[in-house]
């Protein structure tokens, strides 16, 4: 039987620890850090943003404001960004989790993963595209395609996301040429 949130707060509370992040030469910061305490469960999370579809954005959203779009999907451009592409892959209709899609629209999203990540790599410059899912902000579902710069060694692995943030924005000429880039691509 798996762990109830009380029974893992109740394990892991008082025994963080902190991995050995100086010696990965990934990770962005220096000094010396220290986890924070880890609060206790809540009663019950708190609800994302436009949750069963009301006062969704991304729903709200017309095709004006998207890189590529299609009868099912739609493709757009956050930033800019530090990282030389984010771009975003949503199914037009409200869905909340990866395994609410029906199987026909799985089916597209593999290929479209394919599809839309050679359109980053098409930008130049990129030693790999990651591909996430993150899902506690918004609840429409949606995948996160990030181009990693390449040949910058400490820019690898999981803490690329974290370099985004760290890095200022890309020249809104370059971002916007390099969106350009990936909605080119799509619509070839």
């Amino acid at each position: 039987m798996a762990e109830t949130p009380e029974q893992l707060w109740e394990r892991v509370a008082g025994a963080l620890r902190m991995p050995p992040v100086h010696e990965w030469e990934t990770f962005p910061f220096d000094g010396e850090l220290r986890p924070r305490p880890l609060g206790p469960p809540v009663a019950e999370e708190e609800p994302r943003q436009g949750e069963g579809g009301v006062d969704c954005r991304r729903c709200a959203a017309g095709d004006d404001d998207y890189l590529w779009t299609s009868e099912r999907w739609r493709v757009y451009g956050l930033g800019p960004s530090g990282l030389p592409v984010i771009v975003m892959l949503e199914p037009r209709e409200h869905y909340a989790e990866p395994g609410d899609l029906p199987d026909d629209l799985a089916a597209e999203l593999g290929v479209l993963l394919a599809r839309i990540e050679r359109a980053v790599r098409a930008v130049g410059d990129i030693g790999r595209v990651h591909v996430c899912r993150w899902g506690d902000g918004s609840e429409h579902l949606h995948w996160w395609f990030m181009a990693r710069p390449a040949r910058i060694p400490q820019l690898i692995g999981s803490f690329a996301a974290i370099w985004d943030d760290i890095f200022p924005p890309l020249p809104d000429d370059v971002w916007r040429e390099n969106l350009a880039i990936v909605a080119s691509e799509l619509g070839a």
